[in-house]
């Protein structure tokens, strides 16, 4: 900078700097023990040369635009001033500009600028400013910057501070440095349960829904409770069972990451069988999402198969009524896993509506149908099957056709009797019996993809 130095606040008018509008905030003998007197706000700074330096990184001439004694407690606009209609009484509309602000610290740790970060903090830049209700470290966590958010936490960031919408930093770690930022938190005193103020939420909460197992275990392992509730009485196992599939295409890679969270979380010590506020449980969510190995995995821990939520469904009405996506997740094993750990069988009056509905997973009706002794459809079933689906299915459907209102083999009706006689104690007794492997299976009701 030509000519003698100033600090930064003094230049104001060279810098397009301004006074801010006059803080909120209330100093006094009542509001502070040690009284003292109200402090100067921040500048609000438009000049378009500092903003480009703080957005691209550029360390020189940042350097030159805050020389040694200038401050860089400052306010920019994120968004220029924008015209809004608010109504303060009723009845009563008026206009006015509202504009948001941000400040140096929080652009370079939105866009990882470690040094400038270091060079704003040396420049008596607040770590914990919040202009609009979000601090520099939310924003460095959110971009899963580790570097940055090692150095605001080392020049004093507090970790457990809430943004606008309550949540703290641990809630927001994001990116590919999500587990180094989330450690670093954790390591400078981040509460591992500390909630959202809406929603109630803990990080693991977080890491559930958004299938991080590496993030679950690091939680877990710093103390996380795997039974927390947040306000609608969700704990992380039933967010976790609820991951939904956004395509087929990713459906296997989604039930991966699903069963190890719920892995995890089971082995932390989560209730198998907590309920929400509709009563719904772990089974009934991952029953809807089409999630068949963690149906297995529950119900190996001896859930309620036939417990109802708030609407009157068990887990197979749940697993029944998925989305097209779970076609991609074999329903067809995890209806298997639920008759044969004693689940209700599907009123007959239904079946042809369950038969429209998944024609196209012609194993899922052949495990269904190999439940009753009878097939019980309509004679003008077979026009719920689109003609490509008979076509595709040919020996199945015409064996399923062919045997309505017609008696089953006596092998078949043998398997029903001895399933029945077995009710209730179905998956303990039969890895009992001394029965050779092939004949366990098909009392398991094994797949055969043809009728008898």
């Amino acid at each position: 900078m030509p000519g003698r130095r100033r600090s930064l606040p003094h230049l104001g008018h060279r810098l397009g700097c301004f006074p801010a509008a006059p803080a909120c905030r209330v100093w006094g003998p009542q509001r502070c023990p040690a009284w003292e007197p109200p402090r100067a706000s921040p500048l609000l700074c438009r000049d378009m040369a500092l903003q480009n330096a703080l957005y691209t990184g550029d360390l020189a001439r940042l350097l030159e635009l805050f020389p040694p004694h200038s401050s860089a407690d400052l306010l920019l606009e994120s968004r220029a001033a924008e015209a809004r209609w608010s109504s303060q009484q009723r009845g009563l509309w008026s206009l006015s500009y509202e504009e948001e602000l941000t400040t140096p610290l929080h652009v370079a740790a939105s866009r990882g600028h470690t040094e400038v970060l270091r060079l704003l903090l040396r420049r008596r830049a607040k770590p914990d400013s919040a202009p609009e209700g979000r601090t520099a470290l939310h924003e460095a966590c959110a971009a899963g910057h580790a570097a940055c958010v090692h150095v605001l936490l080392t020049a004093g960031a507090d970790p457990n501070i809430p943004d606008q919408h309550g949540k703290r930093p641990l809630h927001l770690c994001r990116g590919a440095g999500t587990l180094e930022c989330a450690k670093l938190l954790l390591r400078f005193g981040a509460k591992v349960d500390g909630r959202s103020e809406e929603e109630e939420e803990t990080p693991l909460h977080v890491a559930a829904r958004l299938g991080h197992v590496e993030l679950a275990d690091l939680l877990l392992r710093h103390g996380a409770c795997p039974d927390a509730r947040d306000a609608e009485g969700w704990t992380p196992l039933l967010v976790a069972c609820d991951t939904r599939c956004t395509s087929p295409a990713d459906a296997e890679a989604t039930t991966a990451r699903c069963l190890q969270l719920c892995r995890l979380l089971l082995s932390a010590g989560a209730n198998p069988d907590t309920a929400d506020q509709d009563k719904r449980r772990p089974l009934h969510l991952a029953c809807r999402r089409g999630h068949a190995a963690v149906v297995e995995l529950l119900l190996s821990y001896g859930v309620s198969v036939n417990l109802m939520d708030y609407g009157g469904h068990t887990a197979l009405h749940c697993a029944l009524q998925g989305p097209p996506a779970a076609l991609a997740q074999s329903p067809e094993c995890a209806v298997r896993a639920l008759l044969n750990h004693g689940a209700v069988r599907v009123w007959p009056g239904a079946l042809p509506k369950v038969l429209e509905r998944w024609c196209t997973s012609p194993r899922t009706i052949e495990v269904l149908i190999n439940t009753y002794s009878v097939v019980q459809l309509p004679e003008e079933a077979m026009g719920l099957v689109p003609p490509e689906t008979l076509q595709k299915h040919s020996r199945f459907y015409s064996s399923l056709f062919a045997l309505v209102r017609q008696p089953r083999s006596l092998q078949h009706l043998t398997r029903c009797m001895l399933r029945a006689h077995l009710e209730g104690c179905l998956p303990h007794a039969l890895s009992r019996l001394p029965l050779p492997p092939r004949l366990l299976r098909y009392l398991q009701l094994d797949f055969e993809d043809v009728l008898y």
